[in-house]
């Protein structure tokens, strides 16, 4: 989060910016944004739109993902050095 500070005669105030949406409210956007385009009822230009916006949304959330996994890794490695392995979807593990 950015913290950006005012300051007036005798008086200073902490103002926070805007933050992106965490993961939970990225998903729960894109669900909505996946009912709209399959609803049917936006015209080409507000289906583009939405999907554009998706898109967008997508990305930021693999973007959050692969920071949250390099995290673990951190974690994991320095907390006794136990080995990291990819995730192997064959058998879950």
């Amino acid at each position: 989060m950015t913290v950006t500070f005012q300051f007036f005669v005798g008086k200073v105030s902490a103002v926070a910016e805007p933050q992106d949406p965490g993961f939970d409210a990225i998903l729960a956007r894109l669900r909505q944004v996946v009912q709209q385009l399959e609803s049917g009822e936006l015209s080409l230009e507000q289906s583009l739109a939405v999907y554009e916006e998706g898109v967008q949304l997508a990305r930021k959330g693999q973007q959050q993902l692969a920071a949250a996994e390099k995290r673990v890794e951190i974690l994991v490695s320095a907390s006794g050095g136990i080995e990291t392995v990819p995730f192997d979807e064959s058998n879950g593990t």
